[in-house]
């Protein structure tokens, strides 16, 4: 598992294309304002335990879960747990390029779920917990599918990537007892047995993308 990891973050280093890179230097150079916020909206299992890792990243301004690509308006948690609305349990993400690219939202994606097994994240069951990129551009869409392409080429995992790359239709936010769910309910059974070993993983694979208050 620890080579795995080890491989993982060395692949998915080399991902990252030379124009992202030149993009960033320009940026920097650029002063920040808050027109200049981007979106990515991610399905990888439990929006809980999605929540609880983007809000922990430098550069991620807010994070709210909900559900994306289905056809149901305004769906409820037990709606889409039925599986018949066909929408995913996502994290919408609100970010600052200059201090974190699509890249590297993508790099921390991809290194916190499964992404070959399909519909499902562990004992989470069903196409609402189904790993997914709802793409807002056509640089974030060629972005994803590069990454996706190479992580394949190289074998990670076992098991073929299923994940969904698809475009972005609505959003709709959760309840509001979801939001920042793991922050107020830590000593919760599903948190401190699933969420927090699952946060403690990330914080060591990922120690150089923390908030400063994180590490």
């Amino acid at each position: 598992m620890k080579y795995l990891i080890m491989l993982f973050v060395i692949v998915i280093s080399s991902c990252k294309p030379v124009v992202e890179q030149n993009m960033r230097e320009k940026t920097k150079m650029e002063e920040f304002d808050v027109s200049k916020m981007d979106t990515a909206t991610f399905g990888s299992g439990c929006f809980w335990c999605t929540e609880a890792i983007f809000q922990r990243l430098k550069g991620v301004y807010k994070v709210t879960s909900g559900y994306s690509g289905g056809h149901k308006e305004n769906p409820s948690y037990e709606e889409v747990c039925s599986g018949s609305t066909g929408h995913a349990e996502v994290t919408q993400i609100t970010f600052n390029p200059i201090e974190i690219t699509f890249g590297e939202l993508l790099e921390v994606f991809w290194g916190t779920h499964d992404p070959t097994t399909l519909n499902r994240q562990g004992n989470d069951v069903g196409t609402q917990y189904r790993s997914a990129i709802f793409y807002h551009s056509e640089d974030q869409k060629k972005e994803a599918e590069y990454f996706k392409a190479k992580l394949s080429k190289e074998m990670i995992w076992d098991k073929p990537i299923v994940t969904e790359i698809t475009p972005f239709s609505k959003f709709y936010s959760a309840e509001a007892y979801h939001q920042d769910y793991y922050n107020n309910n830590t000593r919760q059974g599903y948190c401190s047995l699933v969420i927090t070993p699952k946060v403690e993983k990330f914080k060591k694979v990922f120690a150089n993308k923390l908030k400063q208050k994180e590490k």
